[in-house]
């Protein structure tokens, strides 16, 4: 089965440094068949007999040891191409549709719900708009008004630890990768 793994706490802010290739050679000798990565923010496509929470474990336990970060900061996220063809066609209306004028992102959901995350986002009236999804948080925020954005202080709450964050254009990218 073909999946798409999010994972979270790497190549950001010059931490947990993982270069593609690298990871590719090291999915490849872990078994997986058919593994791509697209931009480099982990993301990666793969094929595997095994589950999706079996993948999650696997990587989890791996990673940290093969590329020495720091295990705190990695988690994964293995979605199923219905899964993430269904946070696409979930979207809410026009969401994603209006790149020139807003920055939308997807917040995945790690063992959380949307339902206990959204009201800590606190956003801006006029400048930010969430909505609840299964399994994801929809956030677009005002390109213009971008640094009035309250959503960036979700980074200090201790359930961002629980999420990783692409944007609209990576998601239904991965979304079209998954489809090949």
């Amino acid at each position: 089965m073909r999946y798409v793994a999010l994972l979270r706490g790497i190549n950001v802010g010059g931490k947990n440094i993982v270069p593609m290739a690298g990871l590719r050679t090291s999915l490849e000798e872990m078994g997986f068949s058919n593994v791509s990565t697209y931009i480099a923010s982990g993301n990666v496509i793969l094929e595997s007999d095994k589950s999706a929470d079996e993948i999650k474990v696997q990587l989890e336990k791996a990673l940290p040891k093969r590329f020495e970060l720091d295990g705190d900061l990695i988690k994964v996220l293995v979605l199923t191409r219905t899964q993430l063809q269904a946070i696409v066609d979930n979207k809410p209306e026009g969401f994603g549709e209006q790149p020139e004028k807003y920055h939308s992102d997807a917040l995945f959901l790690m063992g959380i719900d949307s339902a206990s995350v959204i009201p800590l986002l606190n956003p801006r009236e006029g400048v930010d708009m969430v909505w609840p999804g299964d399994g994801v948080i929809y956030s677009q925020r005002l390109s213009s008004q971008r640094t009035k954005s309250r959503l960036n202080a979700i980074m200090a709450l201790p359930a961002y630890k629980s999420m990783t964050i692409r944007n609209w254009n990576t998601t239904t990218k991965l979304l079209e990768l998954l489809n090949r």
